[in-house]
C-alpha cells in the first residue's frame, strides 16, 4: 500500500513535470484556430488570362473588374500598360501585349513553378489571419488574394479587401527570366531577393502595414524603428512556424550577422545620438530595402533598423504579458524602456 501511494505521488509528480515542458516548450504565439469561421477565397488571375480567349476572355475580364475593380485596374493599367479594359484601344493593346516573348515566357516559368503550390500557399496566408483573429478580434482581414503577372511593378499590393501577389517577384533569382532583367534597373540584390520562400511572408506584412500596423508619419528615428518592430512581430504571431531569418526577410548569413552586430549597431546609434532624431533621410536609410543599410559596414544587410526594432520588441513580449493590441497601443518609448541586448 505505501508503495502505491509512493508510485501514485511519483506519477502525479512525473505527468506534472511533462506538462510543465510541454508549456515552457510551446510557442504562446502558436493559438487554436481549428473552430475560426474565416475564409480567404482565391483566384489565380494570370492562368485565367493566359487560358481565356476571344469574346470569353472579354466577358470573364468584365466580371472580374466588377468584382475586383482595383485589381483589374492595377494589373492592366498600371501592370501591363494596357490601358483599362474599358477603354478603346484596350483590345488592340492587349493583343500586341500578350505576343510578346518575354511576357509569354514569364508567363509560362509562373505556371511551372506555382501551379501546384498555390493551394498550400493560400492555407498557410489563410491560417496566419485566422491566427491575427484570435488575436485582435477587430482587426480588419483581406477577403480575397489574387496571384498574378504584376510585370515586376511590385510584389505585393493592397486594396481595401484584397491582397494582390506578383507571382513573378517569387520565381528565384536563378530563373532564367529573371537572370535576363535589365542590371541597370534590377540590380543584383533586387534579383537576389526574388526567391519563394518569402511569399507567405510578405503577403501577411503587406497586409499588416497597410491595414492594422501601419508605419508612423513625423517620427523619430527609434520611434520608426520600434513601429517596424511591431508590424514585424504581428507577421510572426500570424505565422509563428517561420524561421526568424524569413521573417526578417534576410538569407541565414545576413540574419546571423545582424545577431552578431546588434550591440554594435545599437552603440552606434547612441554614441552618433541619432536615436531621437527625426530625420527622413535616417530612416530611409536603416529601414528601406538597399544592398546594405547606408552608413554601416557594406558587408552587413539593409534594414538593419527593421531588424533593430523587432528584437526591441521581441525583448519586451518576453518580459511582459501582453496582447498584440496592447503592444500596437503601447507608447514607443515604453517598450524601448525595457530593450535588453542578449549577449
Amino acid at each position: 500500500m505505501k508503495f502505491t501511494q509512493n508510485f501514485s505521488s511519483l506519477t502525479r509528480f512525473m505527468c506534472f513535470f511533462i506538462l510543465l515542458v510541454v508549456v515552457s516548450c510551446s510557442n504562446p504565439l502558436d493559438v487554436d484556430i481549428s473552430s475560426s469561421n474565416y475564409q480567404l477565397s482565391s483566384l489565380q488571375l494570370d492562368s485565367i488570362l493566359k487560358n481565356t480567349s476571344g469574346q470569353k476572355l472579354d466577358s470573364e475580364i468584365e466580371k472580374l473588374a466588377q468584382k475586383f475593380p482595383e485589381i483589374i485596374d492595377y494589373q492592366f493599367y498600371y501592370c501591363f500598360k494596357t490601358g483599362l479594359p474599358k477603354d478603346s484601344a484596350f483590345a488592340l493593346n492587349w493583343s500586341e501585349f500578350t505576343q510578346n516573348s518575354y511576357y509569354k515566357r514569364l508567363s509560362k516559368r509562373i505556371d511551372q513553378k506555382f501551379k501546384s503550390k498555390l493551394p498550400e500557399s493560400k492555407r498557410i496566408i489563410e491560417d496566419g489571419f485566422k491566427r491575427l483573429r484570435v488575436h485582435l478580434l477587430k482587426s480588419k482581414l483581406p477577403k480575397s488574394i489574387i496571384f498574378m503577372n504584376s510585370y515586376f511593378a511590385s510584389s505585393m499590393y493592397c486594396t481595401e479587401n484584397e491582397i494582390g501577389v506578383g507571382l513573378e517577384r517569387y520565381l528565384g533569382a536563378k530563373t532564367d527570366v529573371i537572370k535576363e532583367l535589365p542590371g541597370d534597373v534590377f540590380y543584383e540584390w533586387i534579383k537576389e531577393a526574388m526567391e519563394p520562400e518569402y511569399l507567405e511572408r510578405d503577403a501577411v506584412c503587406a497586409w499588416v502595414l497597410t491595414h492594422i500596423c501601419e508605419p508612423g508619419k513625423d517620427f523619430n528615428n527609434i520611434q520608426a524603428m520600434i513601429q517596424w518592430g511591431k508590424i514585424l512581430y504581428l507577421t510572426k504571431a500570424a505565422l509563428p512556424e517561420q524561421e526568424e531569418h524569413i521573417l526578417l526577410r534576410y538569407n541565414s548569413a545576413d540574419y546571423d550577422w545582424a545577431m552578431r552586430n546588434e550591440r554594435d549597431f545599437w552603440e552606434y546609434l547612441v554614441k552618433q545620438n541619432m536615436l531621437f532624431l527625426k530625420s527622413e533621410t535616417d530612416q530611409a536609410a536603416f529601414l528601406q530595402e538597399a544592398p546594405f543599410t547606408a552608413g554601416l559596414p557594406q558587408k552587413g544587410p539593409d534594414r538593419l533598423g527593421q531588424f533593430l526594432g523587432y528584437r526591441i520588441v521581441c525583448s519586451y513580449m518576453e518580459q511582459y504579458d501582453v496582447t498584440l493590441q496592447e503592444l500596437i497601443d503601447k507608447p514607443y518609448n515604453e517598450i524601448l524602456t525595457e530593450y535588453q541586448i542578449n549577449d
